[in-house]
């Protein structure tokens, strides 16, 4: 659609009226010296004086192109713009890290596909799990970070999920340490997403076992990101009746959820236990979406001005055009010689 950014411009057009009605007519006066003989010299040049007081009268072009000059005028200074279609512009609105233990414990092969009977070591389990829950987060940006001894950034945030699936696909069990360090993994992620304009960031911990190498407490780790108002989500898939560092501490990963306002879960034995426990999280934070609506403008006000330009050139270009064809040819002027030679005779 059509619209004008300054509509109160068009309160300008009777301005020239009022300026005709109200203003009165410029005049001016200059000096002059009389000459009795005047007539006679132009005479003997050859030119015709005119008359001492000129007023100067518009003739009908002008009468009709100023007032269409002055229209033209007020439309630019109103700036004529054209509104295109609406656009929608969307961004992400949740930040989601996914934490992933890559300690030797993740080896043990107590997963069952239960469709077909198949076992797996814990890490493919979650691969496979946490695969689909990417694939299906397509309006969060995702990062991964591996802990085992220490924590280390898999993949930055990002909406290419592409790359998270093939830096996901690239994980091997102990490569970031044969030990397990949940709270410099809850510390790494709080740096990570520190700078973060998303209005919510979620971090999915996933471990199986217990904090034994961190700097960091994971309690001391979680006050802190609850500080930077980052919720924890945690996962424990290690055998609760298990010995030593194989043994993962459910009261502690259930304390730190509660210290972050997230929930603990807990998957065993089945891959399908996994796949519940990242429905429950994919539906407890459903994609969310800042979408931004806006309409873009193209400015016209330079139309009304092109043409207004173009009509004065044109009419000056014809009133010069005129002039010459009226004006008269000139004689060429006496020669000088003569009355020097008239001197000379005498």
């Amino acid at each position: 659609m059509w619209k004008f950014d300054f509509p109160w411009a068009f309160l300008l057009l009777p301005l020239p009226i009022l300026v005709w009605w109200l203003v009165p007519a410029y005049r001016t006066t200059a000096s002059a010296v009389r000459m009795p003989f005047f007539h006679e010299i132009a005479d003997a040049v050859g030119e015709k004086p005119a008359p001492g007081g000129v007023r100067l009268r518009s003739n009908w072009l002008q009468r009709l192109m100023m007032p269409f000059l002055w229209v033209l005028l007020v439309i630019a200074a109103a700036k004529p713009v054209y509104v295109e279609a609406p656009v929608t512009h969307e961004e992400p609105a949740r930040d989601l890290m996914l934490a992933i233990d890559l300690s030797q414990s993740m080896s043990t092969r107590d997963f069952v596909n239960a469709a077909t009977g198949e076992r797996m070591d814990r890490l493919t389990a979650v691969k496979r799990v946490v695969a689909d829950f990417v694939a299906k987060r397509k309006d969060d940006r995702i990062g991964l970070v591996v802990f085992g001894q220490a924590a280390y950034p898999q993949a930055p945030l990002t909406l290419d999920h592409d790359s998270v699936l093939v830096l996901l696909n690239q994980m091997q069990i102990g490569m970031a340490g044969p030990r397990t360090a949940i709270g410099d993994a809850i510390g790494l992620t709080v740096k990570l997403m520190d700078n973060s304009p998303a209005s919510e960031k979620v971090l999915i911990l996933l471990t199986d076992g217990n904090d034994t190498a961190s700097a960091i407490p994971p309690e001391q780790a979680a006050e802190i990101a609850k500080g930077r108002k980052l919720v924890i989500h945690t996962i424990g898939i290690g055998d609760p009746e298990a010995t030593g560092e194989d043994k993962v501490d459910l009261e502690a990963l259930q304390h730190i959820s509660d210290i972050t306002g997230g929930r603990a879960f807990r998957a065993l034995g089945k891959e399908e236990d996994l796949v519940d426990v990242y429905k429950t999280l994919d539906r407890i934070t459903p994609d969310k979406v800042k979408r931004e609506i806006y309409r873009p403008q193209r400015d016209f006000f330079w139309i009304p001005l092109a043409i207004a330009l173009l009509v004065f050139a044109l009419y000056h270009c014809l009133a010069l055009l005129i002039a010459m064809l009226r004006s008269p040819r000139r004689e060429p002027a006496p020669e000088r010689a003569t009355i020097a030679e008239v001197s000379h005779g005498n």
